[in-house]
Protein backbone atom coordinates (compact mmCIF):
# COMPACT_ATOMS: atom_id res chain seq x y z
CA UNK A 1 0.00 0.00 0.00
CA UNK A 2 1.19 3.48 -0.84
CA UNK A 3 -0.02 6.16 1.56
CA UNK A 4 -0.71 9.65 0.24
CA UNK A 5 -0.50 12.62 2.61
CA UNK A 6 -2.04 15.90 1.54
CA UNK A 7 -0.66 19.20 2.77
CA UNK A 8 -3.49 19.31 5.32
CA UNK A 9 -2.54 15.80 6.50
CA UNK A 10 1.08 16.89 6.95
CA UNK A 11 0.11 19.97 8.95
CA UNK A 12 -2.21 17.96 11.19
CA UNK A 13 0.56 15.59 12.33
CA UNK A 14 3.55 17.93 12.33
CA UNK A 15 5.30 18.77 15.63
CA UNK A 16 8.21 21.23 15.94
CA UNK A 17 10.06 19.45 18.72
CA UNK A 18 9.77 16.09 16.97
CA UNK A 19 11.07 17.65 13.74
CA UNK A 20 14.09 19.26 15.43
CA UNK A 21 14.87 16.00 17.21
CA UNK A 22 14.66 14.07 13.92
CA UNK A 23 16.97 16.56 12.23
CA UNK A 24 19.48 16.42 15.08
CA UNK A 25 19.54 12.64 14.74
CA UNK A 26 19.76 12.78 10.93
CA UNK A 27 22.69 15.19 10.94
CA UNK A 28 24.54 12.98 13.43
CA UNK A 29 24.48 10.17 10.81
CA UNK A 30 26.24 9.90 7.44
CA UNK A 31 25.01 12.82 5.31
CA UNK A 32 27.86 12.78 2.79
CA UNK A 33 27.45 13.21 -0.95
CA UNK A 34 27.29 9.46 -1.52
CA UNK A 35 23.98 9.36 0.34
CA UNK A 36 22.80 12.91 -0.41
CA UNK A 37 24.24 14.10 -3.75
CA UNK A 38 24.05 17.74 -4.89
CA UNK A 39 20.69 18.97 -6.10
CA UNK A 40 20.05 19.32 -9.81
CA UNK A 41 17.98 21.89 -11.64
CA UNK A 42 16.52 21.67 -15.12
CA UNK A 43 15.65 25.09 -16.56
CA UNK A 44 13.34 26.11 -19.39
CA UNK A 45 12.02 29.50 -20.44
CA UNK A 46 10.67 30.81 -17.16
CA UNK A 47 10.33 27.26 -15.80
CA UNK A 48 12.50 25.04 -13.65
CA UNK A 49 12.45 21.65 -11.97
CA UNK A 50 14.70 21.04 -8.97
CA UNK A 51 15.48 17.54 -7.72
CA UNK A 52 16.99 16.56 -4.37
CA UNK A 53 17.56 12.90 -3.48
CA UNK A 54 18.78 10.94 -0.50
CA UNK A 55 19.24 7.53 1.08
CA UNK A 56 18.87 7.97 4.83
CA UNK A 57 21.36 6.23 7.11
CA UNK A 58 18.98 5.56 9.98
CA UNK A 59 15.32 5.25 8.88
CA UNK A 60 15.26 2.50 6.26
CA UNK A 61 13.80 4.91 3.72
CA UNK A 62 15.12 6.69 0.66
CA UNK A 63 13.45 9.34 -1.39
CA UNK A 64 13.47 12.65 -3.15
CA UNK A 65 11.86 16.04 -3.35
CA UNK A 66 10.78 17.46 -6.68
CA UNK A 67 10.01 21.16 -6.98
CA UNK A 68 8.26 22.23 -10.19
CA UNK A 69 8.09 26.00 -10.58
CA UNK A 70 6.69 28.46 -13.09
CA UNK A 71 7.85 31.72 -11.46
CA UNK A 72 6.41 33.91 -14.21
CA UNK A 73 2.97 32.55 -13.36
CA UNK A 74 3.61 32.51 -9.60
CA UNK A 75 3.01 28.77 -9.13
CA UNK A 76 5.06 25.95 -7.64
CA UNK A 77 4.40 22.30 -6.67
CA UNK A 78 6.31 20.09 -4.23
CA UNK A 79 6.28 16.29 -4.27
CA UNK A 80 8.10 13.88 -1.93
CA UNK A 81 8.17 10.14 -2.73
CA UNK A 82 9.52 7.77 -0.06
CA UNK A 83 10.72 4.24 -0.86
CA UNK A 84 11.61 1.26 1.33
CA UNK A 85 15.38 0.75 1.02
CA UNK A 86 15.14 -3.04 1.19
CA UNK A 87 12.15 -3.76 -1.05
CA UNK A 88 12.17 -0.62 -3.26
CA UNK A 89 8.43 -0.32 -2.58
CA UNK A 90 6.85 3.13 -2.88
CA UNK A 91 5.83 3.62 0.74
CA UNK A 92 4.36 7.11 0.53
CA UNK A 93 3.76 10.20 -1.54
CA UNK A 94 3.58 13.50 0.34
CA UNK A 95 2.63 17.00 -0.69
CA UNK A 96 5.88 18.74 0.19
CA UNK A 97 4.68 22.34 0.44
CA UNK A 98 4.45 22.65 4.22
CA UNK A 99 7.25 20.14 4.75
CA UNK A 100 9.56 22.50 2.86
CA UNK A 101 8.75 25.37 5.20
CA UNK A 102 8.74 23.21 8.30
CA UNK A 103 12.09 21.54 7.56
CA UNK A 104 13.79 24.85 6.75
CA UNK A 105 12.64 26.46 9.98
CA UNK A 106 13.28 23.37 12.12
CA UNK A 107 16.83 23.06 10.75
CA UNK A 108 17.41 26.75 11.40
CA UNK A 109 16.19 26.28 14.97
CA UNK A 110 18.62 23.39 15.43
CA UNK A 111 21.52 25.48 14.09
CA UNK A 112 20.54 28.58 16.08
CA UNK A 113 20.27 26.58 19.29
CA UNK A 114 23.81 25.31 18.77
CA UNK A 115 25.27 28.69 17.76
CA UNK A 116 23.43 31.35 19.77
CA UNK A 117 24.56 32.54 23.18
CA UNK A 118 23.00 30.79 26.15
CA UNK A 119 19.77 32.18 27.53
CA UNK A 120 16.66 33.75 26.04
CA UNK A 121 17.54 35.85 22.97
CA UNK A 122 16.07 39.08 21.66
CA UNK A 123 15.01 38.08 18.15
CA UNK A 124 14.78 40.25 15.04
CA UNK A 125 12.84 38.87 12.08
CA UNK A 126 13.33 40.38 8.62
CA UNK A 127 10.36 39.18 6.62
CA UNK A 128 6.74 38.54 7.57
CA UNK A 129 5.59 35.63 5.42
CA UNK A 130 5.23 31.87 5.73
CA UNK A 131 8.92 31.21 6.39
CA UNK A 132 9.28 34.08 8.86
CA UNK A 133 6.38 32.89 11.01
CA UNK A 134 7.58 29.30 10.89
CA UNK A 135 11.05 30.32 12.03
CA UNK A 136 9.70 32.03 15.14
CA UNK A 137 7.53 29.01 15.95
CA UNK A 138 10.46 26.63 15.46
CA UNK A 139 12.81 28.71 17.59
CA UNK A 140 10.22 29.02 20.35
CA UNK A 141 10.07 25.21 20.46
CA UNK A 142 13.78 24.96 21.38
CA UNK A 143 14.48 28.21 23.24
CA UNK A 144 12.68 30.57 25.56
CA UNK A 145 12.53 33.94 23.75
CA UNK A 146 12.93 37.32 25.44
CA UNK A 147 11.25 39.39 22.72
CA UNK A 148 10.56 39.31 18.96
CA UNK A 149 10.57 42.33 16.61
CA UNK A 150 9.58 41.98 12.97
CA UNK A 151 10.24 44.20 9.97
CA UNK A 152 9.02 43.97 6.40
CA UNK A 153 8.46 46.90 4.02
CA UNK A 154 4.67 47.14 4.33
CA UNK A 155 3.08 48.11 7.64
CA UNK A 156 0.04 45.93 6.93
CA UNK A 157 2.29 42.88 6.47
CA UNK A 158 4.01 43.55 9.80
CA UNK A 159 0.62 43.89 11.50
CA UNK A 160 -0.61 40.66 9.94
CA UNK A 161 2.54 38.85 11.10
CA UNK A 162 1.94 39.95 14.70
CA UNK A 163 -1.75 38.99 14.47
CA UNK A 164 -1.25 35.59 12.82
CA UNK A 165 1.75 34.46 14.85
CA UNK A 166 -0.25 34.67 18.03
CA UNK A 167 1.60 34.24 21.32
CA UNK A 168 5.21 33.04 20.97
CA UNK A 169 5.60 33.24 24.75
CA UNK A 170 7.25 36.68 24.75
CA UNK A 171 6.53 40.29 23.72
CA UNK A 172 5.96 40.56 19.95
CA UNK A 173 6.08 43.87 18.06
CA UNK A 174 6.73 45.49 14.69
CA UNK A 175 9.72 47.71 13.93
CA UNK A 176 9.79 50.66 11.58
CA UNK A 177 12.96 49.55 9.79
CA UNK A 178 15.21 46.53 9.46
CA UNK A 179 18.01 48.40 11.23
CA UNK A 180 15.73 49.23 14.16
CA UNK A 181 14.66 45.59 14.47
CA UNK A 182 18.28 44.40 14.48
CA UNK A 183 19.66 47.10 16.83
CA UNK A 184 19.18 45.14 20.09
CA UNK A 185 18.92 41.65 18.61
CA UNK A 186 20.96 38.68 19.79
CA UNK A 187 19.49 36.51 17.02
CA UNK A 188 18.54 37.75 13.54
CA UNK A 189 16.26 35.63 11.35
CA UNK A 190 16.45 36.65 7.67
CA UNK A 191 13.51 35.21 5.78
CA UNK A 192 12.76 37.66 2.96
CA UNK A 193 14.67 38.74 -0.11
CA UNK A 194 14.12 42.23 -1.43
CA UNK A 195 12.39 42.47 -4.79
CA UNK A 196 15.44 44.02 -6.47
CA UNK A 197 17.81 41.60 -4.68
CA UNK A 198 19.38 44.37 -2.60
CA UNK A 199 20.49 42.77 0.70
CA UNK A 200 18.01 43.16 3.54
CA UNK A 201 20.62 42.80 6.33
CA UNK A 202 23.75 44.94 6.68
CA UNK A 203 26.73 43.74 8.66
CA UNK A 204 27.28 47.15 10.24
CA UNK A 205 23.99 46.74 12.12
CA UNK A 206 25.03 43.63 14.04
CA UNK A 207 25.97 43.68 17.71
CA UNK A 208 28.98 41.68 18.95
CA UNK A 209 27.78 38.19 19.82
CA UNK A 210 24.91 38.21 17.33
CA UNK A 211 23.78 35.08 15.53
CA UNK A 212 22.36 35.37 12.01
CA UNK A 213 20.14 32.81 10.29
CA UNK A 214 19.91 33.41 6.53
CA UNK A 215 17.57 31.26 4.43
CA UNK A 216 16.40 33.55 1.61
CA UNK A 217 19.25 33.35 -0.91
CA UNK A 218 19.51 29.88 -2.43
CA UNK A 219 20.35 30.71 -6.06
CA UNK A 220 23.14 32.75 -7.71
CA UNK A 221 20.77 35.56 -8.63
CA UNK A 222 19.39 35.97 -5.10
CA UNK A 223 20.67 38.24 -2.31
CA UNK A 224 19.82 38.55 1.38
CA UNK A 225 22.86 39.59 3.46
CA UNK A 226 25.61 41.97 2.38
CA UNK A 227 29.33 41.03 2.25
CA UNK A 228 29.95 42.86 5.53
CA UNK A 229 27.80 40.30 7.38
CA UNK A 230 30.14 37.58 6.17
CA UNK A 231 33.24 39.71 6.75
CA UNK A 232 32.28 40.24 10.40
CA UNK A 233 31.29 36.61 10.94
CA UNK A 234 33.79 34.58 12.95
CA UNK A 235 31.87 31.35 12.29
CA UNK A 236 29.84 30.41 9.22
CA UNK A 237 27.83 27.19 9.26
CA UNK A 238 26.18 25.84 6.10
CA UNK A 239 23.80 22.97 5.57
CA UNK A 240 25.58 22.26 2.26
CA UNK A 241 28.99 23.94 2.23
CA UNK A 242 29.79 23.63 -1.48
CA UNK A 243 26.38 24.82 -2.62
CA UNK A 244 26.37 27.73 -0.19
CA UNK A 245 29.81 28.80 -1.37
CA UNK A 246 29.24 28.35 -5.10
CA UNK A 247 25.51 28.75 -5.73
CA UNK A 248 24.20 31.53 -3.47
CA UNK A 249 24.24 35.19 -4.43
CA UNK A 250 25.42 36.25 -0.97
CA UNK A 251 28.61 34.16 -1.11
CA UNK A 252 29.23 34.99 -4.75
CA UNK A 253 29.06 38.70 -3.85
CA UNK A 254 31.43 38.15 -0.93
CA UNK A 255 33.91 36.40 -3.20
CA UNK A 256 33.62 39.24 -5.73
CA UNK A 257 34.47 41.64 -2.89
CA UNK A 258 37.73 39.75 -2.33
CA UNK A 259 36.62 37.77 0.69
CA UNK A 260 37.72 34.18 1.36
CA UNK A 261 34.97 32.60 3.46
CA UNK A 262 36.39 29.09 3.07
CA UNK A 263 38.67 29.61 6.08
CA UNK A 264 35.72 29.99 8.47
CA UNK A 265 32.90 27.89 6.99
CA UNK A 266 31.92 24.43 8.27
CA UNK A 267 29.02 22.08 7.76
CA UNK A 268 25.99 21.75 9.99
CA UNK A 269 26.71 18.03 10.20
CA UNK A 270 30.15 18.75 11.67
CA UNK A 271 28.60 21.18 14.16
CA UNK A 272 25.92 18.70 15.26
CA UNK A 273 28.47 15.89 15.59
CA UNK A 274 30.87 18.08 17.59
CA UNK A 275 33.64 17.92 15.01
CA UNK A 276 33.75 21.74 14.94
CA UNK A 277 33.13 23.92 17.99
CA UNK A 278 30.92 26.64 16.52
CA UNK A 279 31.13 29.78 18.64
CA UNK A 280 34.14 29.88 21.00
CA UNK A 281 33.73 33.41 22.44
CA UNK A 282 30.62 35.39 23.44
CA UNK A 283 31.57 38.37 21.24
CA UNK A 284 31.91 36.30 18.09
CA UNK A 285 29.34 36.71 15.31
CA UNK A 286 27.97 33.44 13.94
CA UNK A 287 26.07 32.93 10.69
CA UNK A 288 23.99 29.94 9.63
CA UNK A 289 23.43 29.91 5.88
CA UNK A 290 20.92 27.49 4.34
CA UNK A 291 20.07 26.35 0.83
CA UNK A 292 17.98 23.33 1.82
CA UNK A 293 18.85 19.66 1.61
CA UNK A 294 17.22 16.30 1.07
CA UNK A 295 18.54 15.40 4.54
CA UNK A 296 16.01 17.84 5.94
CA UNK A 297 13.13 16.84 3.65
CA UNK A 298 13.50 13.13 4.32
CA UNK A 299 13.90 13.54 8.09
CA UNK A 300 10.77 15.66 8.46
CA UNK A 301 8.74 13.73 5.88
CA UNK A 302 9.59 10.45 7.61
CA UNK A 303 8.59 11.86 10.99
CA UNK A 304 5.25 13.07 9.59
CA UNK A 305 4.63 9.73 7.84
CA UNK A 306 5.27 7.71 10.99
CA UNK A 307 2.91 9.90 13.01
CA UNK A 308 0.28 9.72 10.27
CA UNK A 309 0.44 5.93 10.33
CA UNK A 310 0.12 5.92 14.14
CA UNK A 311 -3.06 8.01 14.09
CA UNK A 312 -4.52 6.65 10.86
CA UNK A 313 -4.22 9.77 8.72
CA UNK A 314 -3.67 9.73 4.96
CA UNK A 315 -5.20 7.97 1.97
CA UNK A 316 -4.30 4.53 0.64
CA UNK A 317 -3.82 4.84 -3.11
CA UNK A 318 -5.93 2.34 -5.07
CA UNK A 319 -2.91 1.50 -7.23
CA UNK A 320 0.82 1.85 -6.76
CA UNK A 321 4.18 1.48 -8.50
CA UNK A 322 5.16 -2.16 -8.23
CA UNK A 323 8.85 -3.05 -7.83
CA UNK A 324 10.11 -5.35 -10.59
CA UNK A 325 12.85 -7.97 -10.49
CA UNK A 326 16.00 -7.00 -12.37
Amino acid sequence: MTRFLTDADVRSVFDWQAAVAALREAYAQDVGERRFPPRTMARGEGRWLRTMTGVADDTGLMGAKLIAAAPADGVVSYLIPLFDQRTAELVALLDGHSITGFRTAATSALAADLLALAGAPNVAVIGSGFEAKNHVRALAAVRELKAVQVYSPRAESRARFVDELGDPGCPLSAAGSAQAAVAEADLVLCAARSRDETPTLRGTWLRPGATVVSIGSTLPEQREVDPEVLARADVVIADLVHEVLEDTGDLIAARSAGMDVTTKISSLADLVAGRVPGRTHPDQIAVYKSVGSAVQDLAVATTCLRRAIEVGIGSALPVTVAPVLK
